[in-house]
């Protein structure tokens, strides 16, 4: 496993300025959001992903993105590599350029109701002890620790914010799923996704639509993200 280092506080990796807090940047999320200003699920070789930590930032800053998270299953090493090589680049004066805002993430295997589903959680201290069963690289066992209400509370309790991954895709309904995760203090859901996986990137609108009902219904932030496993940070594969 990569050796890990102090945790920054900010999450601004490159240019100067105000530093914008995840949370307000999730309020302001629209279907025009993903994949050319923000993505917020990636996978890199630190988990299912083809690329590197270094490839998907490059891409990023190629493709003008103003943030991302590093969203590996179990695992924050992708971002521990990410944010060593924009701060040997800023530290080299490319931070008078463009910014990219990188935070922390993850995507976490969970119960509910009797369903395997899939938590995404941002901006929580990497190295923080709750959160540290979640990020050995593999999945946790045992049902205390694998419900949805314990992953919930562990990135709550590492100061992050926790989404429910594309709600269409599981057995059950997403209107059932939704209520439970809610209940639990969920706080937010991948609103915008593309299901389909069409060319180019665009999120679900049927899916989204209904996304967008749940989530004005249950006061939730809503984010977007291209699931990126393939070459490409703009689409799923």
């Amino acid at each position: 496993m990569t050796a890990r280092v102090a945790p920054a506080l900010e999450p601004l990796a490159g240019g100067h300025g105000r530093r914008a807090t995840l949370r307000s940047v999730f309020e302001s999320i629209t279907a025009e959001s993903c994949p050319y200003r923000y993505n917020f699920h990636l996978h890199s070789v630190f988990s299912d992903g083809c690329l590197t930590a270094d490839a998907i930032i490059s891409q990023a800053i190629q493709h003008g993105l103003e943030g991302l998270t590093i969203t590996d299953h179990h695992s924050v090493d992708g971002y521990f590599a990410a944010r060593r090589w924009l701060d040997h680049r800023h530290q080299d004066g490319w931070g008078h350029g463009p910014s990219l805002s990188l935070w922390t993430g993850v995507e976490i295997t969970a119960e509910l109701l009797g369903t395997a589903v899939h938590i995404l959680g941002y901006d929580f201290d990497p190295n923080g002890v709750a959160i540290a069963p979640y990020l050995t690289g593999q999945e946790v066992e045992g049902d205390e620790l694998r419900s949805a209400g314990a992953v919930i509370q562990a990135i709550h309790r590492s100061g992050g914010i926790a989404v429910l991954a594309h709600p269409m895709r599981y057995r059950l309904a997403a209107e059932l799923l939704v209520d439970a995760a809610a209940a639990l203090g969920i706080d937010g859901l991948e609103a915008f996704y593309a299901y389909k996986n069409p060319e180019p990137w665009a999120a679900s609108p049927e899916q989204t639509a209904r996304s967008l009902q749940l989530a004005e219904q249950f006061d939730l932030l809503t984010t977007c993200g291209t699931d990126s496993h393939g070459p490409s940070i703009l689409r799923r594969l």
